[in-house]
């Protein structure tokens, strides 16, 4: 073999050792019972939405066909009645501000602190992935359950606003008309929009999960972190640092519901996150890659 192939046979072999590593990672997180019950909870949210929808349109007043330029859940939630499709954008923001971060945050804290407290951290360094390419294996793993519960949360809202709401054409929050297709499509952008919004969090979860050998203290820390942020986000008199806070423009994902869409916030969100992978990723990695292993 000349040493072309044997340089290509060892490319070969590191990639599809990364592809592994990540598979394998992801595969042992779908099987934790805590991930499993995370997701029902996720699921169960937009039926739970959809069915006091439901209960209060029939017995009641409809609810209302307005779009107006309201919040995000005000404005979706009054237009389920007319289309169920709205059931997808309302369970989302329902589910944003807190389920769906919440639920992230234990994955990603759990990421390395727990491979820690078990004991298992040492004997995956003894691999030959080293901890770079561990640490990006779990970061991708904590992307791809971002994206995987953002898309169980839209499938369950949709599965719901089907069974219970009607299905056509429908009105944007603007006010102006789009087919079904169309709206379904920005369905899926929204979910993706979503699943990015939680990326600058998901960075910071590993972060923390870098800091300490205790998972349940790394879980309960990121989620501690979120609920202070989401705190200090609403209080006024703190807003000069609040488009500085990775929620700040989570739930400007419903611009992409008007007609024409409004991009700005959409921007500075993605930016946002963007920002917070850069800072916490590179400062996940300083830690882990000098961390002392001993247990």
């Amino acid at each position: 073999m000349s040493r072309a192939d044997t340089v290509g046979a060892g490319v070969l072999v590191r990639r599809s050792w990364g592809l592994g590593l990540f598979v394998g990672e992801f595969t042992v997180t779908l099987r934790r019972w805590r991930t499993l019950a995370l997701l029902a909870v996720l699921a169960a949210v937009p039926v739970l939405v959809g069915i006091a929808v439901k209960i209060e349109s029939d017995g009641g007043p409809g609810g209302g066909s307005g779009g107006g330029d309201g919040g995000a859940g005000p404005a979706f939630m009054a237009q389920v009645t007319n289309n169920g499709l709205f059931l997808v954008f309302t369970g989302l923001a329902a589910t944003l501000p807190f389920f769906l971060p919440m639920a992230v945050g234990v994955v990603a804290g759990d990421a390395i602190a727990g491979e820690a407290s078990a004991g298992t951290l040492r004997y995956l360094l003894v691999a030959p992935a080293g901890r770079t390419r561990l640490l990006l294996a779990k970061y991708v793993t904590t992307v791809a359950f971002c994206l995987l519960a953002t898309l169980v949360v839209a499938a369950s809202a949709l599965a719901v606003g089907a069974l219970l709401f009607p299905l056509g054409d429908l009105t944007t929050i603007s006010g102006t008309r789009i087919t079904f297709g169309e709206g379904l499509a920005r369905a899926l952008l929204i979910a993706l929009v979503v699943a990015a919004s939680l990326l600058g969090f998901a960075a910071l979860g590993l972060f923390v999960s870098t800091l300490t050998n205790s998972g349940i203290a790394a879980m309960a820390t990121t989620v501690g972190l979120l609920t202070t942020v989401q705190i200090v986000d609403q209080i006024p008199q703190l807003h000069a640092v609040q488009p500085y806070l990775f929620p700040h423009y989570w739930l400007s994902f419903a611009d992409l519901m008007r007609e024409p869409v409004y991009w700005d916030d959409l921007q500075k969100n993605l930016g946002l996150q963007a920002l917070y992978v850069a800072v916490f990723g590179s400062a996940a990695w300083a830690r882990f890659t000098t961390k002392d292993i001993t247990t």
